[in-house]
């Protein structure tokens, strides 16, 4: 495993984070089977190959990652042993405040988050969802007053407009507030439209970036079928992946991974990694797990260095998707 700092800030991540999407979601989707009972395996496994950064949010199986995270890892090592971030802004409850970035629901969800993770302090706290009517100076600003109080260490932002991150960068400077020092954002080598803004913000301004789905919601390991399915439970149960879901310009970047990855000699899932890894703007890429060796497999990732051909070789069949219509 290989360590670094996130963004321009002095927090030293491993350069593989550890995600909770899944964590307390057994018996909602075939992939998502940890409760307390399983995750004490998954999060020594981590720990044991040196992955000392880990992700969750509230809204994650509603406060269930959270609690797990908080009744199994936070009691297995020193909590100055790793690195821990969350999330917030999603709806939490059908109560009017009980979401967005306002600062009555950033002020109660903090302490929420603190009760279920048991813990003093958060490391990183990210901002899942800006809301469209909370002005961004009153997040920001409760972002400060929580940092100031020692309940999080830094702050960061997950999927939004770049000129949205923009303001937040800005704000933060003008007011002399705490700023940002990571984005979360949708990145991999199928799904790579933030390149045009989102990327260059980030590296211009120091903003370190955790990406999740690295691996196209395990498209990119190479075990896919055009048909439809795979050898996995995610690829047989993930209705987001079905038959059809998936260019003919995407499947040419995997037969391309897998080309790369046997001269390499490793896996087309350790390839997407290493290539995400080499971009320069690059924390620490937020993968999950169904298998205690995936987590083995993505620290040896850290490893592998891509060549500036074996880069361009599977950027080449990329093809931009067409932005939403808002």
């Amino acid at each position: 495993m290989k360590y670094g700092p996130l963004g321009r800030s002095g927090l030293i991540v491993s350069r593989i984070c550890l995600g909770g999407n899944s964590w307390g979601a057994k018996g909602n989707r075939g992939w998502g089977k940890f409760d307390e009972v399983e995750a004490p395996a998954y999060f020594k496994r981590a720990l044991d190959v040196g992955i000392t950064f880990f992700d969750t949010a509230d809204a994650y199986n509603a406060g269930r990652s959270e609690e797990i995270m908080g009744a199994t890892l936070v009691k297995m090592t020193k909590r100055e042993n790793f690195v821990l971030s969350t999330k917030v802004g999603i709806r939490m409850s059908n109560t009017e405040n009980d979401v967005g970035t306002g600062r009555k629901h950033l002020m109660a969800a903090i302490d929420e988050q603190l009760r279920r993770l048991q813990t003093d302090y958060i490391d990183v706290y990210q901002v899942h969802r800006l809301d469209p009517h909370t002005p961004i100076e009153e997040t920001m600003y409760t972002l400060d007053q929580i940092v100031r109080s020692g309940k999080v260490r830094y702050i960061g932002g997950s999927t939004m407009p770049a000129y949205k991150f923009a303001q937040m960068i800005m704000l933060a400077d003008w007011k002399g507030y705490s700023r940002p020092i990571a984005m979360q954002n949708l990145y991999n080598l199928i799904q790579r439209e933030e390149e045009n803004e989102m990327n260059r913000l980030c590296h211009e301004q120091g903003v370190g970036l955790i990406p999740y789905s690295p691996l196209a919601r395990g498209f990119l390991a190479g075990n896919r079928s055009r048909e439809g399915g795979g050898a996995t439970e995610r690829s047989k149960n993930d209705v987001q992946v079905r038959a059809g879901t998936y260019r003919d310009c995407d499947w040419e970047i995997v037969e391309r991974v897998k080309k790369v990855a046997l001269g390499k000699n490793a896996s087309p899932a350790q390839t997407a990694l290493a290539w995400l890894l080499s971009k320069p703007y690059m924390g620490s890429p937020i993968i999950g797990a169904t298998d205690l060796d995936q987590l083995s497999s993505a620290a040896k990732s850290t490893e592998i260095a891509l060549t500036v051909d074996e880069c361009k070789l599977l950027e080449e069949p990329y093809q931009p998707r067409l932005s939403p219509v808002n």
